[in-house]
């Protein structure tokens, strides 16, 4: 082992441990791909160097407490160019809002790279446009999300209305919300947590709280949460107790545009000879993927389930009567 991969290993550590506060020897040991005793000699060179890192009991992890002086980041030219393009067209334009601050960090990173590389970097990002569904906050969304991330980051529970969209239900109704994430989705941020009127995890728009405290009552997210199981096999953000079997054709003239994108994580293709598609996926639910079946328009026809056929036939029927 070269003293420079020992000193790129130490640096490393103290990264890992300072993004990552409660980070055990086995977590250190994986990452840095050797064994835990080479690691605690590495931790205890560390601190004789005046580091300050301790272990947290409380996590069985290690941290560092105080400051500590780490050189700037080292960015080639691919991940300078990287993390310019997505700050220039999503943060800087807020696609994606609330990112921002990320835009105001990059100018930062570009005063520590050398001026050839900023120069290089110059030419290429006016070239390189980036474009998503972009959103726009409606008033008071900010604070809404400003309250959520805080009571995230000190598992403080919230007093909340929310405007369900759902004659059926009484808006009125005040509740109090555990968030467990943030999450944000083709256009809009959603909070998903537990919602205790309901009785259940439930993932809420941002945009539709009208009223949102902030409480003392603290609580806990469940060990075994995970966002990625929550979600399932929803189509975009909203799991149902079902999973249904989707099997679409599309037509010859827009199957290849359709297919090429990757729409949904069981999605699987088959073209035919004649060079239409069928598609198909495991969904939960049907709330959200009738909508993007109805935006094909008729280049694509539900074969199962009669459910969603029956559904989609409906609205389509409806549709129509507006221009008759």
């Amino acid at each position: 082992m070269t003293h420079a991969t020992r000193v790129h290993r130490l640096l490393k550590i103290i990264s890992l441990i300072r993004a990552h506060p409660g980070m055990t020897p086995a977590r250190l040991s994986t990452e840095c791909s050797v064994g835990e005793r080479q690691i605690f000699r590495d931790l205890n060179e560390l601190q004789a160097a005046g580091i300050p890192i301790q272990f947290d009991h409380a996590t069985t992890g290690y941290r560092v407490s105080g400051e500590c002086f780490l050189p700037p980041v080292q960015l080639t030219p691919e991940e300078a160019l990287a993390i310019s393009v997505l700050c220039e067209h999503i943060a800087q334009t807020e696609q994606i809002p609330f990112t921002r601050p990320a835009w105001a960090a990059l100018t930062k990173i570009h005063a520590n790279l050398p001026e050839s590389v900023r120069d290089d970097i110059g030419k290429l990002v006016g070239s390189m446009v980036v474009r998503t569904a972009q959103s726009v906050p409606s008033d008071g969304q900010a604070s809404v999300y400003e309250k959520v991330q805080h009571a995230i980051a000190t598992r403080t529970a919230l007093r909340c209305r929310y405007d369900s969209l759902n004659p059926d239900t009484n808006d009125d109704e005040e509740f109090d919300f555990e968030p467990y994430a943030l999450f944000f989705s083709v256009r809009a941020w959603y909070a998903v947590g537990y919602h205790a009127g309901r009785d259940a995890i439930r993932s809420l728009k941002l945009g539709r709280f009208t009223a949102i405290t902030s409480t003392a009552r603290p609580y806990e997210v469940p060990a075994d949460f995970s966002l990625d199981a929550h979600l399932a096999n929803a189509w975009r953000m909203m799991p149902s107790d079902r999973d249904y079997h989707i099997k679409i054709h599309f037509s010859p003239a827009f199957a290849e545009t359709v297919t090429e994108t990757r729409w949904h994580r069981t999605q699987q293709v088959e073209f035919g000879e004649d060079g239409s598609a069928i598609f198909q996926c495991t969904v939960s639910g049907l709330d959200e993927i009738v909508w993007w079946i109805l935006s094909m328009g008729p280049h694509c026809e539900v074969i199962s389930p009669p459910e969603l056929r029956d559904r989609v036939r409906e609205l389509a029927r409806d549709t129509a009567a507006l221009y008759e």
